[in-house]
């Protein structure tokens, strides 16, 4: 039985033969990329592709994601180059982590490398504050109120509570991984030793399913919510597409040539 990384490298390979694409950089994200997974986590396969030039020369665009149904354990989609270019102009909180994944399945590094050198180019604090704090609002909401609450669940309010915290400090992009955030701004040393004492019980195995309140995670949790709820995150700033562009051309050429490629013959790869 193949292992999972090669599992996923043969499910890539078909996707480009399949699709007729070029998959340029594949990561996991998740529980397993942010460092609070269990044994029995999924593992969540996220990828950015591009495909022949010509493909992009249309008059009405073509579907810019590509998506597997869940296989098992395997959790597995991807977005279009240009899809990925354009959130970028948007700070998509997504995508940022996924650039920053310590999990990497894929990458050709010269394409990736320039997209990661435009990250702090078009990083907007504002977008990622909310996305994060609507993500700590809903999970906190759906799973955590109540005296018996989902005990796993305090992971996905603790870290988009957490990435808040990060970006009213002003330390710019947010990490992906969990305990760089524990690390640098929980401050308070009970409630971080209570969230460490529930991640070394979920990455043993525990089963975290319903349960009484963690006091001390909870009131932090409900305190941190009042006031970020009441705040104000930093302004958007203007950005340009020229960067991007450029990049988008870059990438393209170095794919495929610096002359119109058209599709590649069904069931060949596109590079």
């Amino acid at each position: 039985m193949m292992d999972i990384r090669t599992q996923i490298e043969a499910e890539l390979a078909r996707l480009e033969r399949e699709k007729g694409v070029c998959v340029v950089y594949a990561c996991e994200s998740g529980s397993r990329a942010w460092g609070f997974e269990s044994a029995d986590s999924d593992y969540d396969v996220r990828f950015l592709y591009a495909r022949p030039t010509e493909w992009y020369l249309r008059v009405v665009p073509g579907s810019d994601v590509i998506e597997r149904p869940i296989d098992g354990m395997l959790d597995i989609s991807g977005w279009d180059l240009r899809k990925a270019l354009q959130l970028l102009r948007k700070s998509n909180p997504p995508l940022l982590e996924w650039l920053q994944s310590p999990i990497v399945y894929r990458e050709r590094r010269g394409i990736v490398e320039r997209i990661r050198g435009l990250m702090p180019q078009y990083y907007q604090p504002v977008a990622c504050y909310y996305h994060y704090l609507h993500m700590a609002q809903g999970n906190y909401r759906d799973y955590l109120r109540g005296e018996t609450v989902w005990l796993k669940k305090y992971f996905y309010v603790l870290r988009p509570v957490l990435a808040c915290l990060w970006i009213e400090r002003g330390y710019g992009i947010v990490p992906i991984q969990f305990q760089a955030l524990v690390d640098c701004v929980l401050d308070d040393e009970d409630v971080k030793a209570a969230v460490g004492d529930l991640a070394r019980r979920k990455k043993a195995g525990e089963e975290l399913d319903r349960g009484p309140q963690i006091p001390r995670i909870s009131d932090f949790l409900a305190r941190e919510l009042d006031r970020l709820s009441a705040g104000q995150a930093p302004p958007a700033v203007p950005t340009s597409w020229a960067g991007l562009d450029q990049v988008f051309r870059e990438c393209l050429i170095e794919i495929y040539g610096d002359r119109v490629q058209t599709a590649p013959p069904a069931g060949e790869q596109a590079c």
